[in-house]
């Protein structure tokens, strides 16, 4: 019997990375979706049973031509985890509507071609996982996530009008909102002054990622929050 298949977006160098690490090391056969040829590249010599998949999920004919090609190669997932993210900040009156509408649709427009398309499967095999990460802004706006905070909080509405309709079907949706600033290096320089604490870690959330994906039926979350000890909330 063949490996599991789990499908990742946003394979960057934090989270996204430590999400497919941990899915390899549990077993999976990951493919991973980014813009970064030489990125996904670099990880799939490194990690064994990854592969890679290069595309813009804000283009719709390239990223269901990538999950026919996946379905091709690697069979139907198991797993989906919407880890793709589109951000700016800035107030509505500075925020360019373009910008807007470009989040939207890395946040929100991916998640539906991609769990349209692959949910089916699940469905038929009576199993299966989408994951979404997300952040705080999914659940308040502030001034200056005006090009953000809309899209993460329609994207949460979004994940749950899907786990409203797969649940019951036997697949297991999660929107999983970090409440910190994950430790990557630009957010190092750009809080340069804050301890080690301060930030959370990308394996951490990938660990949080693992658990919800294998959290047994009698008790499913959907919604789940992580954060360092010492945030504030």
């Amino acid at each position: 019997m063949s490996a599991p298949v789990a499908v990742v977006t946003g394979v960057g160098p934090g989270t996204g990375t430590s999400i497919v690490e941990q899915l390899a090391a549990a077993g999976y056969r990951v493919a991973m979706l980014a813009r970064s040829e030489e990125r996904l590249g670099a990880l799939a010599a490194r990690v064994t049973g990854v592969h890679a998949y290069p595309v813009d999920v804000t283009d719709t004919a390239a990223l269901t031509a990538t999950c026919e090609r996946i379905e091709r190669e690697l069979g139907s997932p198991e797993v989906l985890v919407h880890n793709a993210v589109g951000g700016a900040f800035g107030t509505f009156l500075d925020v360019d509507p373009a910008v807007l509408e470009a989040n939207f649709q890395v946040n929100v427009m991916a998640l539906m071609h991609l769990a349209r398309r692959f949910a089916p499967a699940m469905v038929a095999a009576g199993k299966g996982s989408i994951v979404v990460t997300g952040n705080t802004s999914a659940q308040r706006g502030k001034a200056h996530f005006a090009g953000f905070a809309p899209t993460k909080a329609a994207q949460r509405i979004l994940a749950e009008s899907i786990a409203r309709e797969l649940s019951p079907k036997g697949v297991h949706v999660a929107y999983l909102v970090i409440d910190a600033v994950i430790d990557v290096p630009w957010a190092r320089k750009l809080h340069a002054d804050k301890p080690d604490d301060f930030f959370i870690q990308p394996d951490a959330i990938a660990g949080e990622v693992l658990h919800l994906i294998h959290q047994p039926r009698s008790a499913w979350s959907f919604l789940a929050e992580i954060r360092p000890f010492g945030e504030s909330w």
